[in-house]
């Protein structure tokens, strides 16, 4: 992980852990059951059953499935049993593709996090190089101010700055 090598990969596929065909129809079926297409079918289905029995039918004689819909119960009680464990498998996989998400999305804050921590350290190590430059020029200007006023202080009182100008010697236009 501490390597500079990417680690991101792409959370809806994993190569490892192929679809079976069992899993794809769990998903058909549970993306179909949550949807307004299957809302609106089922309502219009159980609109045409209670018509046909209750009005219809009922002008013929008879209904196959008089008021309490028994039958009716059945079916919508069958298809709740059998859709029920289908959407479960289908939450179950996209459960573990969430999970999966989320290691990779660690994986990525943990190497993001080290790699900042590594800035941190260079960002430091430099701080700390720039002030020892610093440190040290400051004492070559300390050295440097020290022999300027002790150059300053073996002028003669009094001396014209002409005279200070010997060969060899800097000319200071300070005069005490």
């Amino acid at each position: 992980m501490a390597a500079r090598t990417p680690i991101s990969r792409p959370a809806g596929h994993d190569p490892a852990a192929p679809v079976t065909r069992g899993e794809r129809m769990a998903d058909r079926v549970a993306a179909f059951g949550g949807s307004w297409t299957f809302i609106a079918i089922f309502a219009s289905v159980m609109v045409v059953w209670v018509g046909l029995n209750s009005v219809v039918l009922l002008h013929r004689g008879g209904a196959f499935d008089p008021y309490p819909y028994i039958l009716l119960n059945l079916f919508l009680s069958m298809l709740a049993a059998i859709q029920a464990p289908i959407i479960l498998m289908s939450q179950n996989r996209h459960s573990a593709k969430d999970r999966l998400t989320a290691q990779y999305d660690y994986e990525v804050n943990l190497k993001s996090e080290l790699e900042i921590l590594a800035l941190h350290e260079k960002m430091d190590t430099l701080r700390e190089q720039q002030w020892a430059e610093l440190i040290r020029l400051q004492e070559d200007q300390l050295a440097l101010l020290t022999r300027m006023v002790g150059s300053v202080k073996a002028i003669p009182h009094g001396a014209a700055p002409a005279d200070a100008a010997a060969p060899g010697r800097p000319v200071i236009g300070l005069v005490p």
